[in-house]
């Protein structure tokens, strides 16, 4: 084994003791940010390394490193000392790739330590798949063990299996008592999913069998309560949490809870509070504040939130910020502004940048710009359809039918898949998905119904289907493309629970992707025709839809 790297010169310990033993040895390593060259040394001098030594060792590695310590360790008979293993398996989650290795080791090799730890290593490295295998395979597991799937499968993508795994935890003979930490990612599942009523039994079990409300329980429960639309119950935590467990990350996702549900100024306000306070705000909280400024249009206030940042907060802004402003601009229809902030970045524009200058062109017809962002959307992601649909429903808009068409052939000849848009609802403890013209339920019947009659009762109240941006592969007649329309995924999930759910029940909608503009005044008049406050969460902000008027001033 080979190492490229300069010895350390001679310490006062081994000039005064040639051979150190091994507990001197590890003292050294663990003093040092870098042990590498004083475990050459150690091997030099001929002392073995113990169980000690490599736990010490393995987290200053490099990745090629990693590699060279596993051969010593199978060469010293260490490899099966649950220490050493735990931390080896620590180790390889810089290297995903390998810890399908361990996989292959018999049970009888890991305790449960040394099994939580690769699992935990291989949610990291995203293997939700083999990590579900390894779990139902451990032959014991504790809290630490179901948090870690739990909180896995919310961070991978999957939500609803992360409270079907909650559920399974508690429903055992001997379930363990979740902790904070467990409870956190299961409101993380909550908020993803705009699941209420999971996230108030949460809260309720919280209360009940008193478990502590720390900062990151607290602002789980803010985060969850704001992204089901109860921004509200998120607030009235929010002032309830000690003054001195609330940090920047606490204000921040208030702040954003306030943004995003349409209450702009009261972000700003609470910002001010924020630094009043003396709370050092980072980052993202600059983010979340500027956030605040693009969802109500106060590009004045942005402006000046910007040129403050590394004067008076000492943030240099990074290409998230440059995005808000490029965002608040071209959302305020000022596309010379925000192309000149663009051209002013210190940095090259990311996906981001150019969405953002794509969908406000889109918005005020811009055609131009259109086409020049999607060029540089493309040549980042080839494959991204969004920006594609967006330049197809510009043309739309404008009535440029042959470019529509143009368009969605050359989706076709690069092989791009529209995504397809989903909605999620939360009736009687259940989720329930929609997407777009699926009518294939054991309820898809009734729930056609449903659909026609409320079709019907919006047409008698003078409502006219908006086929200006229509789907891309709709180029038939007017009244098929209507038809289209009213089969979108928020519209079918807005009957299913007008039809579910007893009159005056509040609806909330989870969608992946932006709501589009018939749905929107369609669902205004929902509102209003049925007396129902509803609440739609797009993949930019909250709707909430009530009389006949949305939170959004239709500024989206």
């Amino acid at each position: 084994m080979s190492f490229k790297t300069d010895f350390l010169m001679p310490t006062p310990l081994l000039l005064s003791h040639p051979t150190p033993d091994i507990y001197a040895w590890n003292c050294l390593l663990r003093s040092r940010p870098n042990p590498i060259s004083l475990y050459l040394r150690l091997l030099r001098h001929g002392s073995r390394p113990d169980s000690f030594t490599f736990p010490i060792l393995l987290p200053s590695l490099s990745p090629q490193l990693i590699s060279q310590i596993h051969a010593h360790i199978l060469l010293t008979g260490l490899f099966h000392h649950p220490h050493v293993l735990s931390s080896l398996i620590s180790s390889y989650s810089s290297l995903p790739s390998d810890l399908f290795v361990f996989l292959s080791l018999p049970f009888l090799h890991l305790d449960l330590p040394t099994s939580n730890s690769l699992l935990s290593s291989l949610l990291r490295a995203g293997h939700l798949s083999a990590a579900r295998q390894l779990f139902y395979q451990m032959p014991q597991r504790n809290i630490v063990s179901w948090s870690s799937l739990i909180d896995g499968h919310a961070k991978l993508g999957n939500p609803r299996a992360a409270l079907s795994i909650f559920r399974d935890m508690l429903a055992g003979h001997s379930s363990p008592t979740p902790n904070p930490f467990t409870l956190s990612s299961v409101l993380a599942a909550c908020a993803s999913l705009g699941a209420l009523h999971h996230g108030l039994w949460v809260h309720a079990f919280i209360s009940r069998v008193c478990i502590p409300l720390n900062a990151v329980l607290a602002t789980s429960l803010i985060d969850m309560y704001a992204k089901c639309g109860r921004i509200h119950s998120a607030r009235q935590v929010f002032d309830e949490m000690p003054l001195e467990n609330r940090d920047a990350t606490a204000w921040t996702a208030m702040i954003s809870g306030l943004s995003v549900n349409g209450l702009a100024r009261e972000a700003l306000n609470l910002f001010q509070s924020m630094c009043q306070r003396n709370v050092p705000a980072n980052s993202v909280t600059l983010i979340a504040a500027l956030q605040a400024c693009v969802h109500g249009g106060l590009v004045g206030d942005g402006e000046q939130l910007f040129r403050k940042m590394t004067s008076e907060f000492g943030i240099t802004p990074t290409i998230q910020h440059y995005g808000c402003m490029v965002d608040l601009y071209a959302r305020a229809g000022l596309i010379g502004r925000a192309w000149s902030t663009v051209n002013s970045m210190p940095m090259r524009p990311d996906v981001l940048i150019w969405g953002s200058l794509l969908s406000g062109s889109r918005t005020h017809g811009d055609i131009l710009t259109c086409e020049a962002a999607i060029k540089g959307l493309v040549e980042l992601e080839p494959a991204n359809s969004a920006a594609y649909v967006l330049l197809s429903n510009a043309y739309a808009k404008l009535g440029r039918r042959r470019e529509v068409s143009s368009t969605r052939k050359l989706m076709e000849r690069r092989g791009v898949k529209k995504t397809p848009g989903c909605s999620f609802v939360e009736v009687d403890g259940r989720i329930h998905e929609f997407f777009a013209g699926d009518l294939s339920s054991l309820e898809g019947t009734q729930l056609h119904e449903m659909v026609e009659e409320m079709m019907g009762r919006l047409r008698g109240a003078g409502f006219v289907g908006d086929t200006r941006e229509v789907l891309l592969d709709m180029d038939g007649e007017e009244e098929g493309k209507e038809l289209a329309m009213w089969a979108h995924n928020e519209k079918l999930a807005v009957a299913f629970v007008l039809m579910k759910t007893m009159p005056g029940t509040e609806i909330r909608v989870v969608k992946n992707l932006r709501i589009c503009v018939d749905c929107h005044e369609a669902i205004k008049l929902v509102s209003r025709v049925y007396g129902r406050e509803i609440l739609v969460r797009d993949c930019n902000r909250f709707h909430h839809f009530n009389d006949g008027d949305c939170s959004c001033r239709n500024f989206w």
